[in-house]
């Protein structure tokens, strides 16, 4: 494991596959969808892949263009009540959340899932108090890959590339943290995924969000 970051003052979290594991909603949904639209099932390794570009581009490669937009809506209505049983924290990500509170540092969400959902899961987990800010790529021109939403919370927050890590799963979020010219920390959640994460030279891969205590 590479030696501790110095200066961080600043960490941003993605959210699903990262703190919370929402993938039993994200797949009931999903599920829903093609079976009420007469389409094939998809496996959960198959939809877990396709998670992290928010849910239009979740459905796009599944869905014809035409269906698109009534898949979408019964997807959101459908999954606002499917996070309410279907999400869960991580063991060990509110007691990390936790000590690095303590320790004073400053915390944020950037995520492309919508905001609306983004708030559900941050309700029902009760992690308001935990961050400064909560950014999601709705609210914004481009989510990630695109480094905007973590210039956006560096901004608003008062802090450099310099003093800020980027907590995420996938390569996208390696990508985007590259891209914003910030250290990124991956939680390797999908072993299959690793060669992928690597190509984008995140500073570290950990195999537990407990582990990012040891980082930080």
């Amino acid at each position: 494991m590479p030696k501790p970051i110095r200066r961080v003052k600043l960490v941003i979290f993605d959210l699903d596959g990262t703190l919370i594991d929402a993938f039993p909603a994200i797949i009931r949904s999903f599920n829903f969808i093609m079976r009420s639209l007469g389409y094939p099932l998809r496996d959960a390794l198959t939809i877990r892949r396709a998670v992290g570009w928010g849910d239009s581009n979740l459905l796009k490669p599944f869905v014809p263009k035409k269906d698109l937009p009534r898949a979408a809506a019964l997807y959101r209505r459908h999954h606002k009540q499917a996070l309410l049983t279907g999400s869960r924290l991580y063991p060990g990500a509110r007691k990390l959340l936790v000590y690095l509170k303590s320790k004073g540092y400053q915390l944020a969400v950037a995520s492309n899932r919508p905001t609306a959902f983004s708030q559900i899961i941050i309700r029902r987990h009760h992690l308001n108090k935990f961050f400064a800010q909560v950014i999601c790529a709705d609210v914004l021109k481009k989510g990630k890959p695109h480094p905007q939403i973590l210039k956006e919370i560096m901004r608003k927050l008062r802090f450099a590339p310099g003093e800020t890590v980027f907590v995420g799963d996938m390569a996208i979020d390696a990508e985007t943290a590259r891209r914003a010219k910030v250290k990124a920390i991956i939680v390797l959640s999908d072993p299959g995924m690793e060669k992928k994460i690597r190509l984008e030279k995140p500073y570290d891969l950990i195999r537990r969000i407990s582990l990012l205590a040891k980082l930080v």
